[in-house]
């Protein structure tokens, strides 16, 4: 399994636009794809200073279905227009790590 792990910051005003964007359009959009091996995502969120830090974490099978996902530079972030307009700055590539214990094991 491999996680893929992005970073994205907004401004105070635009957090909760940016949440509510993810959460009811691009998380199920992704999910809609049915991209064969996509295990699922998780977002973290937390307010630093003047500005709110978001974290994806998404779990694939291997490194082919995230270039099912992102496409042959797999590492390139995938951050669609409507989701850039909320974003003050974010990550132009994405980190992928070797899942070693996955999420929800005891």
């Amino acid at each position: 399994m491999i996680t893929r792990i992005w970073h994205g910051w907004t401004t105070l005003e635009n957090a909760d636009a940016y949440q509510n964007l993810l959460e009811t359009e691009i998380f199920p959009g992704i999910a809609a794809k049915n991209i064969p091996g996509y295990l699922g995502i998780s977002l973290l969120r937390r307010t630093v200073g003047r500005e709110v830090e978001f974290i994806t974490l998404m779990w694939f099978a291997s490194l082919e279905q995230i270039r099912a996902f992102a496409g042959e530079s797999y590492e390139t972030a995938v951050v669609p227009p409507t989701a850039r307009q909320l974003l003050k700055r974010f990550d132009e590539r994405s980190q992928h790590y070797e899942t070693v214990v996955p999420p929800f094991s005891k």
